[in-house]
């Protein structure tokens, strides 16, 4: 796989005059709450250090994701319209709802993903694509961290096929405190879309205002009493809701529309 500096020399940020992020929850920004109930998220974050690179009003943005979006969904609704834009740069990050549902195959999965990438990097600029994070440390989702690696093994397999810089949450080693991760376990916290967004800046080739792998402050110690009760409290308030809609067949991006469905000035 070609190097952040490699990728840097492909396409600068000074050629970046336009950009739309696709995918799920984790690109809306769910975790990371903005005015007006709308959430910002890192795709927001990095629009901004992008266009700070620019003249003022010389940078556009749009902001396809929907929360719950399964891989199909997003190809259906979000290329097309990504397509029809043709920005400069597309963030594409899609398959995650896929792989943590029971029975799902990553290689499956992967390949219609490479479709998606083939369709979309032959009417766009470039194509930024993202590996998943590794999940050994989310209760709900670490039984799953073999699926996530082979899955993140087919994206960074894909990036070297069509050329595209990736986004590797999967090093990001600083997301893998509990505190870059909202109170559901499932999401980022604003300090860790914060930290994607400064990484995915890097692989792009800005120079970013701080590391986005910079420690953590050291956590105060927790006794085993106060960790059953935040994982029981836990439990109650988010596991039990969101198995509850996976058995009803519900999503929680039902009725939901992009925040930002068009490529509007920043």
């Amino acid at each position: 796989m070609a190097g952040d500096d490699d990728y840097s020399t492909i396409s600068t940020f000074q050629t970046i005059g336009s950009y739309a992020a696709l995918g799920d929850s984790f690109t809306e920004g769910v975790g990371d709450p903005g005015p007006g109930d709308i959430f910002v998220g890192w795709a927001d974050r990095l629009a901004v250090l992008l266009a700070d690179r620019r003249e003022e009003h010389d940078f556009r943005y749009a902001n396809l994701a929907v929360r719950g979006r399964l891989l199909d969904q997003i190809v259906a609704e979000q290329v097309p319209r990504a397509k029809e834009l043709a920005p400069d740069l597309v963030s594409f990050c899609a398959g995650g709802n896929d792989i943590i549902r029971p029975g799902s195959d990553p290689d499956d999965v992967a390949e219609r993903f490479e479709a998606a990438v083939a369709d979309l990097t032959g009417a766009v600029g470039q194509v930024m694509i993202t590996t998943g994070f590794d999940t050994r440390g989310v209760p709900v989702l670490r039984h799953l961290r073999g699926k996530v690696a082979t899955y993140s093994a087919h994206v960074r397999a894909i990036a070297d096929r069509y050329d595209c810089p990736v986004l590797d949450l999967w090093s990001l080693k600083s997301v893998q405190d509990r505190r870059a991760w909202d109170e559901d376990r499932l999401h980022l916290s604003p300090e860790g879309h914060t930290r994607v967004a400064l990484r995915a800046a890097q692989v792009l080739g800005l120079e970013v205002p701080a590391d986005p792998d910079q420690p953590w402050p050291p956590l105060r110690p927790r006794g085993s009493a106060e960790v059953t009760r935040d994982n029981i409290q836990w439990a109650r308030d988010y596991l039990v809701p969101w198995i509850g809609r996976r058995l009803r067949g519900e999503s929680s991006g039902d009725h939901v529309e992009p925040k930002r469905p068009d490529l509007l000035p920043l």
